[in-house]
């Protein structure tokens, strides 16, 4: 069974959110997805100062089974990069909820977090799927 640990918000896109500071989120792929992509070989990702949506496209990473894109959980700016991810994009499915971690973007509106899935929801869905 995939982990979703309890202190995350979850989109059903599979991405994770992790409030940071007032409005900063960090965002990175759940547990199920990294183990659904198998070894993430290459990540493109998004530009510092990128204005994105909530559900809007941001990044995409690439492993030995598959290209998949990663989208935004809630609308806002990029404001950093994980930059580790370059030389070592094994990271995400060493810790993806730790090291693994791949942008952080500041809030337009922090209350969209709470349109987020909590864990026991988000791992809900993954039982239908």
């Amino acid at each position: 069974m995939s982990e979703a640990p309890t202190n995350l918000k979850y989109a059903a896109t599979h991405e994770w959110a992790r409030l940071v500071s007032d409005d900063v989120i960090e965002v990175g792929i759940t547990d199920y997805a990294q183990e659904s992509l198998g070894d993430v070989v290459y990540i493109d990702l998004p530009g510092i100062g990128t204005a994105v949506s909530a559900a809007q496209e941001c990044c995409a990473v690439e492993s030995v089974k598959a290209a998949t894109d990663i989208y935004a959980p809630l609308s806002g700016e990029i404001v950093a990069v994980n930059e580790q991810l370059d030389d070592n994009p094994e990271l995400i499915n060493q810790g993806p909820y730790g090291e693994g971690w791949m942008f952080r973007l500041r809030c337009s509106d922090v209350a969209e977090l709470d349109t987020l899935l909590s864990s026991e929801n988000y791992i809900s869905t993954l039982s239908v799927q």
